[in-house]
């Protein structure tokens, strides 16, 4: 999958370490830059394509990501 809305990405102008918040860190700081990001679903379907678990991804943390992932599996299966 071709990531050409990186280029694009809000967070690339940031701090990457406010995507990937120490155990027991806030997301709060990266979700405010997706809100805004004019990418964030390409990057959210990224991330759940590609099987991303860690960081915040198109606005959501970890464990939403992971249930995502888990839901899009589930689907392939079934199909």
């Amino acid at each position: 999958m071709t990531a050409t809305w990186r280029a694009d990405a809000l967070c690339a102008q940031t701090d990457p370490e406010a995507h990937y918040p120490e155990v027991g860190g806030t997301t709060a700081p990266a979700k405010r830059t997706c809100m805004e990001c004019p990418v964030r679903p390409q990057c959210l379907d990224y991330a759940v394509e590609a099987g991303e678990q860690w960081g915040v991804w198109g606005g959501v943390g970890q464990r939403e990501l992971r249930r995502l992932i888990r839901v899009r599996q589930a689907e392939q299966e079934a199909a």
